[in-house]
């Protein structure tokens, strides 16, 4: 777990601070993904773990601004199952029943 926790750790940063991804996305998320395996079956979580935090910390240069609605794609969904989670969520925040065209 420590080995993938560094890994992970490393390739976001490039990723996410560098612009110079090393792996392709598939690649990240299929060790990340791993990693959540462990942790879920090992009931541990190490503390500087990228399962616990969002991208990379950010640049200094920017400055924080507060979102005046919601940001709820930032998940993943990996399987038909979880798209349609994610879906059942924005058509309840939305209150709507309409459609969504996905591209």
């Amino acid at each position: 777990m420590e080995r993938l926790v560094k890994d992970l750790t490393h390739h976001c940063y490039l990723y996410h601070v560098l612009d110079s991804p090393e792996i392709p996305d598939a690649e990240y998320d299929k060790l990340y993904r791993r990693l959540k395996e462990l942790e879920e079956e090992f009931n541990y979580i190490l503390p500087d773990s990228p399962t616990q935090r969002v991208g990379a910390p950010p640049l200094e240069k920017f400055i924080k601004v507060k979102h005046t609605e919601p940001m709820l794609s930032l998940g993943n969904a990996f399987s038909h199952d979880e798209v349609r989670e994610f879906e059942k969520r924005i058509k309840k925040f939305l209150k709507s029943d309409d459609p969504i065209t996905y591209t």
